[in-house]
């Protein structure tokens, strides 16, 4: 998943903000009680979600899949006081899990979490976003990207996590690898759709950013 040589990785940690209390906390109880822990955004790439919000300043925001919440209250940074976070993910054990540490930072009252089908959820909130983070199954981000493109405000961004796929996405494609195939077509479609404007960055998994023309 890391591309850059580990001397250099670490450089650019050392020479990034560093994470809140909180986040850490919830880090730490991740690793200790939760399966596939490495799923976590972790403290880079939540400072540069962090740093992407407060940039953009968004009143609405969506995150598809929420995990145990770390990438939620990176991207919590950047709203106002009016501002709302949306989260939706389907693992019904971890909601009280988000809760606890959502409740636990300043950002709390701002997070609304949804049980379920994002594909399901979606359509039914009644609101436009600023900024939507997908980061869940592969195979659907072609459907999230759909769901989410109409309800997209102008200028809003698109943030899209694990675009790289640990590389696969320049090997020879296996038969049976549907996310990596996904990928690969998700990849070009943000590249080629006229509505936006992407670059992908080679942040960790690889981190694409489109802006809503």
């Amino acid at each position: 998943m890391h591309f850059l040589p580990e001397n250099i990785d670490g450089y650019v940690v050392a020479h990034s903000a560093q994470e809140p209390t909180y986040l850490n906390n919830l880090t730490r109880e991740t690793y200790q009680k939760v399966l596939q822990p490495r799923m976590l955004s972790g403290p880079y790439q939540g400072r540069v979600l962090s740093m992407i919000s407060k940039l953009i300043k968004p009143k609405t925001i969506l995150e598809i899949g929420t995990f145990t919440g770390y990438s939620a209250l990176c991207l919590a940074e950047g709203l106002p006081i009016d501002g709302l976070l949306h989260t939706i993910d389907i693992k019904e054990e971890l909601v009280d899990f988000q809760k606890k540490h959502f409740d636990t930072s300043p950002y709390g009252h701002q997070i609304q979490q949804h049980l379920g089908q994002a594909l399901d959820i979606i359509p039914t909130l009644d609101t436009t976003f600023d900024l939507v983070f997908i980061d869940a199954d592969k195979r659907n981000y072609i459907n999230y990207f759909n769901v989410v493109i109409d309800k997209m405000n102008p200028g809003g961004v698109i943030l899209s996590d694990n675009v790289l796929w640990s590389g696969k996405v320049v090997e020879t494609l296996k038969e049976k690898d549907i996310d990596t195939k996904v990928l690969l077509e998700y990849n070009k479609l943000l590249n080629d759709d006229k509505r936006i404007e992407t670059v992908l960055l080679p942040i960790r998994d690889g981190l694409t950013i489109s802006r809503v023309r």
